[in-house]
């Protein structure tokens, strides 16, 4: 069986597996203080043009969500995201676990606008009642979305806006930024989430590492207290130069956006084919993600090779499936895909 399923099913890149080796006898202080972090931090805002900025690593992405949105938030504070926003969907309520209520808008293709942003905070200050409300003050997006999709320059850009005139802050979770930024009609870099956004991170875990994501908080400001609300929440990794040697490795020489990009082409040699079979698409993702609508036939068909993901039924005889390529998907893997979505 071939996995599709995920982007996160193998252990990790081979160059991340050589560091470790390497590196394993000599002797690191712990918590993050230490050398790794140290050169993979200054590489991180480097890379985002960020000198003022802070990075942070977190085991997984989970943590990096709920730590960081509840470091931004006080306790009567709301945040507002998309109603298929990963934060609302796949992480079993961390967030109002964590005493923060999530307003979630309806997406168009995963994705909120600044229009539908500015709707909800005008609602709430026009209420007439405000003290008895949440207020809105921080806006969740993700690049890219849980579909696949992208958020342009421009939609990003009108977004910050209405987050600086509503004094908001913008976080943008990067489980799969790597992807986002791979993807050929893509228009951002890590330069303009960190002018546009208050927070974002970069996605080790889905992007060839064994784990791990680096939050990169853009203003000084943002960063008091940042490691209490971390350690608090079990997000402080004892040995944490793991973390910071694996991004470090990644992405000193290239090597994680050249993996992801790659990622993105093997997708759509997938989706191409989809097409030319006439297989219909859920949204058009530009990115390794992508949702196709299958028969029951169809479907049963390349489970009998293949493991992928089952979004949910369309209709009685219909599907919605994700294929997902990764960082560790192999030529030779999707050109038997491809054979097989064209012999259906």
């Amino acid at each position: 069986m071939i996995r599709f399923n995920n982007d996160y099913n193998h252990g990790a890149h081979a160059s991340i597996l050589q560091a470790l080796a390497q590196t394993n006898d000599t002797q690191y202080g712990g918590y993050g203080v230490d050398e790794w972090c140290d050169k993979a931090e200054q590489l991180i805002l480097e890379l985002a043009r960020c000198p003022q900025g802070k990075v942070w690593f977190f085991p997984g992405a989970t943590q990096a969500n709920f730590v960081t949105i509840s470091a931004l938030l006080g306790s009567c504070d709301s945040i507002i995201c998309a109603d298929t926003g990963h934060i609302n969907c796949h992480e079993c309520a961390s967030i109002e676990n964590a005493g923060h209520k999530i307003v979630a808008l309806p997406h168009h293709d995963g994705k909120i606008t600044a229009e539908q942003i500015e709707g909800e905070v005008q609602a709430y200050y026009n209420s007439g009642e405000a003290e008895y409300l949440t207020r809105p003050a921080l806006v969740y997006i993700s690049f890219t979305t849980e579909y696949g999709t992208l958020y342009t320059k421009e939609e990003v850009t009108a977004i910050s806006e209405v987050c600086h005139k509503y004094g908001m802050y913008l976080f943008v979770d990067g489980a799969r930024m790597g992807y986002g930024l791979g993807a050929a009609e893509n228009d951002l870099t890590l330069a303009d989430f960190a002018r546009l956004s208050d927070a974002f991170y970069i996605g080790g875990t889905k992007c060839g590492a064994l784990f791990g994501e680096a939050v990169v908080l853009t203003h000084p400001k943002k960063e008091w207290r940042f490691k209490a609300h971390m350690k608090q929440s079990g997000a402080v990794l004892a040995k944490g130069w793991l973390l910071g040697l694996q991004f470090y490795t990644l992405l000193h020489d290239g090597t994680y956006f050249a993996i992801t990009r790659r990622a993105d082409e093997y997708a759509l040699q997938i989706r191409d084919a989809f097409r030319k079979k006439g297989i219909p698409e859920l949204v058009a993702s530009p990115t390794n993600q992508q949702f196709v609508i299958l028969t029951q036939r169809q479907a049963a068909a390349l489970s009998e090779k293949y493991v992928f993901e089952e979004e949910g039924p369309v209709d009685d005889d219909r599907l919605c499936v994700r294929f997902c390529t990764s960082w560790s998907t192999k030529q030779e893997e999707v050109d038997q895909l491809v054979g097989d979505i064209l012999s259906l």
